[in-house]
């Protein structure tokens, strides 16, 4: 079996947007998504922590998704598009649906999170597959 080439340059370009598309998601739906989790501003002043682990969380992520990618030999941003959809229903919204129910997380906190990660891969494997294999 040959080697799966990687294009590291796409994989950090991708991770970063990813990291970019998390920060106006929140940004876009944060009011909403604290009210239903019924948090105040105050409860969710940031600290460093989670935005380092998002960071490296999007690495990787971009990182796994160039690797799948290039075993299904189809670094296209079609391609690309399609392994992040199946990725996420596969393995995020199954994840994060399953976890939220059994926190006892309103339904839109689901709704708002999933469809982040949704657009988070979709970016990311669009991305990868403009670079090209």
């Amino acid at each position: 079996m040959p080697a799966v080439s990687i294009n590291y340059l796409a994989v950090v370009i991708a991770a970063v947007a990813g990291f970019l598309v998390g920060w106006g998601w929140y940004t876009a739906f944060g009011k909403v998504w604290q009210d239903a989790l019924g948090k105040s501003k105050e409860d969710c002043k940031p600290t460093p922590l989670p935005f380092i682990i998002a960071g490296l969380g999007c690495l990787l992520m971009a990182w796994m998704l160039a690797g799948l990618m290039g075993h299904l030999a189809d670094v296209t941003v079609r391609g690309g598009v399609i392994s992040a959809f199946f990725v996420w229903v596969g393995f995020v919204l199954t994840t994060t649906a399953t976890n939220q129910a059994f926190h006892g997380t309103k339904p839109i906190v689901t709704v708002i999170d999933a469809a982040h990660w949704l657009v988070v891969l979709a970016v990311m494997g669009a991305i990868i597959g403009a670079f090209g294999a």
